[in-house]
Parts: C-alpha cells; sequence; structure tokens
C-alpha cells in the first residue's frame, strides 16, 4: 500500500476518534479500541493478527504504566488524606508567595525529571500540583501544565532517558555533549513553558466530572472511603484546623519536611540505578543490585510502604484504615490505567500497518538539511505512533548512514541528537500514552488536552529546535 494511502488511512481514523470523542461524547477507551480495529482493517493488517496487535498494544502499555500508575496514585492518596500535600503546599506558599508557586514547582519539576521516567515523575507530583492549585486558588491545569512539559522536554534530551540514548548509540553521539547541550537548551525551553502555559491559561478549562469531585474534595482531611460511606471509617476522627490559603489541614499533619523526604526519595532510589548503568560494567553484580534497587517498581514500593508507617500508623491510624485510604485511590485511576492501554493499542496499530516508517522513508528522500530532517522525521513519527522513545531511535536508525558520512564533529553529533528529541517532543495527542495520563489527572476533556497539551508541547519543540539550529551556527564554526 502506498504512504499516500497509509497516510490517508490514519488521518481518517484520527478524524473519527476526535468526532466521536468530542462531538458525540462517546467513553475515549472504547472509541480507541473500535478505531484501532478499523484502521487496521483498513491498513491490511491480516485479519488474524488484528486481535493479537490489540492485546500487544494494550499489554506492552499497561506492563509500564498500569503498576506505576496504581503505587503512585496509592502513595498520592497517603499524602492528601494524612495531610501531607496541604502541609508542602502551605509552606511553599508561605515562602515563595501564590503567584510564585508555579514557577517554583516547574523549577524542581526540572530536577526531578532528570533522572525519572515522564510518566512516573508526573504521577508522583500530581498531590503536590493539587495541593499547590488548591493553596493558590487555582484550576489545576495552570499548575501542572508547565510542569509536565519542562519534564518531558528533559524526558527526549537529556540522558539517562532510553531515547535520547538509544539514538546517540545508533548514531554514534556522545552522551556528555547531548547532555551539556540538552540540559542548557531545556533551561529557556522551561521558562518559554511556564509563559506560554500562562498565555494558553488565559481562559478557563472546564474540569471532567470525576477529577472535579476529587479536586473540590482534595484537602477536606477525609478519604474516599469515608466520603462514600458518610462515616468515619475505622479511623478516629482528627481535628482539622483551616489554614490562611482555606486548606483544611489535619492538627498532626506530617511535617512538610516528611512529605518532601518520601517525593524525593523514589527519585534518589531510580538516580542509584541511573548512575549504576552509567558507571559499572555490564554483567556486574553490583550493576544488577543498583538496577533492582533503582527500578521505578521497587523505588515506589519502598517509598508506599514507608508512607503506610509514617502518615498511617504512627500519626494513630489503625491498619484496616490504611489500607481503605490506599485501596480507595485505585478506582480513580482505572480510567487512566484503561484508556492509556487503549492509546497504545492504537499507536501499536499504527506501527505494526508501516504507518509511520512508510512516511518517514518518503520524507527520508526530500532532500532537506540534516538536522532539519531529523527533527521533521521525529515529529511525523511522533504523531504517527505516539512513543517518543520509538520515534527518537527510529529517525536515528533512519538517518544514521546519512549522518554517519557527513563527518560531524563531536558537538554536531550531539545536536543532531538533540534535534531529533525536540521533534519527538510535540504533536502529543490521542495516541500518547503521557497524552491520557496528563488529561485525566488534569481534567482535561480531549478537545482541552488538544488546546492546551498538544498546543504547548508542539510549540516548545519548536523553540526547543530554533534554539538547537542557534547553538549549530555557533559551534560549527568553532570546531567542537
Amino acid at each position: 500500500m502506498s504512504a499516500l494511502a497509509l497516510l490517508a488511512i490514519a488521518v481518517a481514523g484520527v478524524a473519527l476518534l476526535l468526532l466521536a470523542v468530542i462531538k458525540f461524547k462517546m467513553p475515549a477507551f472504547l472509541v480507541l479500541l473500535a478505531v484501532s480495529v478499523l484502521v487496521a482493517l483498513a491498513a491490511g493488517i491480516p485479519i488474524g493478527d488484528i486481535v493479537k496487535t490489540v492485546q500487544d498494544g494494550m499489554g506492552g502499555t499497561l506492563g509500564n504504566v498500569a503498576i506505576l500508575v496504581g503505587l503512585g496514585a496509592m502513595l498520592g492518596k497517603m499524602i492528601e488524606i494524612s495531610g501531607g500535600a496541604q502541609s508542602l503546599a502551605v509552606r511553599f506558599t508561605g515562602w515563595f508567595g501564590p503567584k510564585r508557586i508555579t514557577a517554583a514547582l516547574t523549577a524542581t519539576a526540572f530536577l526531578l525529571a532528570i533522572p525519572v521516567f515522564f510518566d512516573v515523575g508526573f504521577i508522583i507530583l500530581v498531590p503536590i500540583i493539587y495541593g499547590f492549585a488548591k493553596a493558590a486558588g487555582v484550576n489545576p491545569v495552570k499548575v501542572g501544565l508547565p510542569v509536565g512539559a519542562i519534564m518531558l522536554a528533559i524526558h527526549v534530551v537529556v540522558p539517562p532517558h532510553p531515547g535520547v540514548v538509544g539514538g546517540a548509540a545508533v548514531i554514534g553521539a556522545d552522551i556528555g555533549w547531548i547532555t551539556i547541550f540538552g540540559l542548557a537548551i531545556c533551561v529557556p525551553v522551561g521558562v518559554a513553558g511556564y509563559f506560554i502555559a500562562k498565555w494558553i491559561n488565559r481562559r478557563d478549562y472546564g474540569m471532567l466530572p470525576d477529577t472535579a469531585e476529587q479536586f473540590r474534595l482534595f484537602g477536606t482531611g477525609r478519604s474516599q472511603v469515608e466520603r462514600d460511606s458518610g462515616t468515619g471509617g475505622t479511623a478516629t476522627k482528627t481535628k482539622t484546623k483551616t489554614t490562611p490559603t482555606g486548606l483544611l489541614v489535619p492538627e498532626d499533619a506530617p511535617s512538610w519536611g516528611m512529605v518532601l523526604s518520601l517525593i524525593v526519595l523514589p527519585i534518589v532510589m531510580i538516580m542509584f540505578g541511573t548512575v549504576g548503568s552509567v558507571t559499572l560494567p555490564e554483567g556486574s553484580e553490583l550493576r544488577d543490585v543498583f538496577g533492582f534497587i533503582g527500578s521505578p517498581l521497587m523505588a515506589l514500593m519502598v517509598t508506599l510502604f514507608l508512607a503506610y508507617y509514617f502518615l498511617g500508623i504512627r500519626r494513630g491510624w489503625t491498619s484496616a484504615h490504611t489500607g481503605e485510604v490506599m485501596d480507595s485511590a485505585l478506582a480513580p485511576t482505572a480510567i487512566v490505567i484503561l484508556v492509556t492501554g487503549a492509546g497504545g493499542v492504537f499507536g501499536k496499530v499504527l506501527t505494526v500497518s508501516g504507518i509511520g516508517t512508510a512516511l518517514a522513508e518518503t520524507l527520508a528522500s526530500a532532500g532537506l538539511p540534516l538536522l532539519l530532517m531529523g527533527f521533521v522525521l521525529a515529529a511525523v513519527l511522533r504523531a504517527s505512533q505516539g512513543s517518543a522513545t520509538v520515534a527518537i531511535i527510529t529517525t536515528s536508525g533512519l538517518l544514521a548512514a546519512a549522518i554517519g558520512a557527513a563527518g560531524y564533529s563531536p558537538a554536531q553529533l550531539a545536536l543532531v541528537s538533540v534535534a531529533i528529541g525536540f521533534g519527538a517532543f510535540g504533536l502529543s495527542h490521542v495516541n500518547d500514552s503521557g497524552f491520557w495520563i496528563v488529561t485525566r489527572f488534569l481534567g482535561l476533556s480531549v478537545a482541552d488536552g488538544l488546546r492546551t497539551w498538544t498546543l504547548l508541547t508542539t510549540l516548545l519543540g519548536v523553540i526547543g529546535f530554533a534554539l538547537t539550529v542557534l547553538a549549530w551556527a555557533i559551534v560549527s564554526p568553532l570546531g567542537i
């Protein structure tokens, strides 16, 4: 099938999906699955392979997301119900003032994103985003958009994240140079993200009903179990106090230092794994130990058990009530997990059908400068199949021969890798699992997600590429 025909099928599939979800308000999970099957049929995937492709897409996505979303949500619920998020929000609000809260959290997210994958880091920060938004009296979108944007920027251009590391290996780029350029360019990109998000947020965006209810009840000091039953559950009633920001905080709420420690702990553990993978030789037993300790799964599990004790049992909660609070976090995340998995199905179908590869190969023959070609190819692959990591590695492979023949210096090779990363930054939409995580946790509809998150990531991808071109113009004459 020709590239033009495959492109038409992809465009028609996305249009049908958006029409069903936005216009007819059909469930996103159901529509994503149905459109995925229709696209698979139209693109010529053998009928006997379609169900397996759907299952592989769902399983491959949920294998990475479901456990982390579940554990992250449980940790977030413990921080919320114990009053920890409120304590941290009140402390930061006192330090920086309500108007600087978003900027402060965005700067913090810049550092946290270096060792942590985008999905994991954003999920960990969700209760803090809610708490800060409550303290400042604003919609969580106003806080969450710039935070998510800088975390994704770091994810696509700064090692040790898998896409940029894998792409660097394919084209032979130096990790050290990529890190230097990636961090240097992400600083102005983060600043731009803060102001662009502020511009996007000039209008108010309505929250999805379920998210709006969660946000409304956030900071009341009672768990969903208690609110649903209208009772105090198995816990002893705790007295609350109203802070100057209007949040209700338990009088025995954990200190902001305790909460910050529980947020930082998984970050530190993941950093151990990162350092071990970079500094220790393959096959080393110590490297395996570091990798085990630093896996997101173990980092969140250990932190959750500590939260179970320090935020629950030590504060007088019964074991039964602590378990109820943790379990109450899982029901609201079910839709996030399922819709994210369905987005993975759509992306898998687009990949297996060959749509992304056909488009990339067509563009690769267009004769554009390699720096621009890397950006455009990565953007096309990102839009067509959803995964930034896949887009970066695939683009690097398609251009490897041309890049190798160009005789670039180490700094130039690093900038090519950064340009590819920024190409994979933008156009985050319905086939991207990150799109669903951000929009669902922030309560955005699909239409509003496209107006905000998709627009923001695309603009920042272009800005990041423009800064990369500027760096290229400075570095090339120096022959570095």
